[in-house]
């Protein structure tokens, strides 16, 4: 299969690349390359959920989201969750729990986001990136499900993370 990269930006890529499909027939396929991410949501000892309102340049406009992050080159992924539970809302974890996988966007790209509830957090530091505007929030469940539906709160991975407690029965 001969790849052809299209475009090189920071750690992603859009790659161009013949594949066979299950039928037999050969195309030429566009596929956006990323290293895949962590979602992480956070849960106080009184049991309030911490999430970011966060500036996205790509659609102009704030949203409400679980603090999530890219990982980087040979990162273990709970490290990375680790890292971006700190660098974005200041905390750390003693319990972990994985939350399993998410596929955001198959159909053009490779993107795999992995999905985790943090619970016994305490206080500590961390760096933004240099491109990132956060407020740290706090809401109650039910404060969080009335967002929902009132379309405030959009995120799809966010989303799925608390549809993916809520099943776990961890909220």
């Amino acid at each position: 299969m001969k790849t052809r990269t299209l475009c090189q930006w920071k750690c992603f890529s859009v790659e161009q690349a013949t594949h066979s499909l299950p039928d037999g027939r050969q195309i030429d396929f566009t596929t956006v390359k990323h290293p895949g991410a962590v979602v992480i949501l956070p849960v106080t000892n009184n049991g309030e959920l911490v999430m970011v309102r966060q500036y996205r340049p790509a659609i102009q406009k704030w949203i409400l989201e679980f603090p999530a992050g890219t990982l980087e080159s040979q990162e273990d992924i709970l490290s990375c969750a680790k890292r971006e539970l700190a660098e974005e809302v200041q905390l750390k974890a003693e319990l972990w729990q994985d939350l399993g996988e998410l596929l955001p966007v198959p159909g053009f790209c490779d993107e795999v986001q992995y999905l985790f509830f943090a619970k016994g957090l305490t206080e500590c530091t961390g760096e933004l990136d240099d491109d990132e505007i956060i407020e740290v929030i706090t809401l109650s469940v039910n404060d969080f499900e009335m967002k929902v539906a009132s379309g405030e709160i959009q995120d799809a991975k966010t989303l799925s993370t608390f549809f993916k407690a809520r099943m776990l029965k961890l909220l």
